[in-house]
């Protein structure tokens, strides 16, 4: 039985508000249970310099956590004066998952960047960081399309993230953190539509894993990310 007695591939509730943030081009707040995101994307009309004169925009995120978004206090990383190698991580894994849903030269030279604040963590924050992210995104290009700044629409599909794994020897969707802390293998799944995978993280803590194991998680991961694509849907 799961701690939070889910079913095996039950999802947390989830909720998405949109158009929480007055000033960005895009916003919203997605819940995952007790996982909570602030999601914001800032469109600005430069790129990186890497990328000018190619007629390319970019995608691009930034990952934060609240001190007290967990049981103890963080210390705020800009007092320590670098980021740690996890939040480096995870904002990476944010870009490189939006940009596999997007055209960037149908965006033309511009960046969005996607700011995601973890307001209150219990678990999957970069899951809901990236499904909330690219809600966030998908305002941003709304506005651009409905202004005449785009002509054609950039987003080629929609971007999801669930986290599977094995707990107490079972297979589960979308760990909390108390099945987190005691799973025996935990992945991280982000895909596009129609189940096209992005990235597969997995590892494996005190357990190992076999090949149709790792099946078993990707089909749960594929009914988790359809379920979260319809809650974008709902959500614009």
């Amino acid at each position: 039985m799961r701690p939070s007695q889910r079913k095996l591939d039950e999802l947390r509730p989830v909720s998405i508000e949109t158009d929480v943030m007055r000033h960005a081009e895009g916003s919203c707040l997605i819940k995952m249970g007790g996982t909570h995101v602030l999601c914001t994307a800032s469109l600005e009309d430069r790129t990186p310099p890497f990328l000018k004169n190619t007629g390319q925009g970019w995608v691009t995120a930034e990952y934060g956590m609240l001190p007290r978004a967990t049981n103890t206090r963080n210390r705020r990383e800009a007092s320590a004066g670098k980021q740690t190698g996890r939040t480096v991580e995870i904002q990476r894994l944010i870009g490189r998952s939006l940009r596999a849903g997007i055209d960037r030269v149908a965006l033309g030279e511009r960046q969005i960047t996607v700011d995601c604040d973890v307001i209150q963590a219990d678990g999957g924050t970069r899951c809901a960081a990236i499904t909330g992210g690219w809600v966030a995104l998908r305002i941003a290009v709304n506005r651009l399309l409905k202004a005449g700044i785009l002509t054609s629409d950039p987003i080629v599909d929609h971007v999801a993230a669930v986290s599977c794994g094995f707990y107490a020897g079972q297979p589960v969707l979308d760990l909390d953190y108390d099945e987190d802390s005691e799973a025996g293998v935990d992945g991280n799944f982000v895909m596009l539509g129609e189940a096209r995978m992005i990235e597969v993280q997995m590892s494996a803590e005190g357990s190992v894993f076999s090949r149709p194991q790792m099946d078993q998680l990707i089909d749960l991961a594929q009914t988790g990310v359809a379920q979260l694509i319809s809650a974008q849907k709902a959500a614009i």
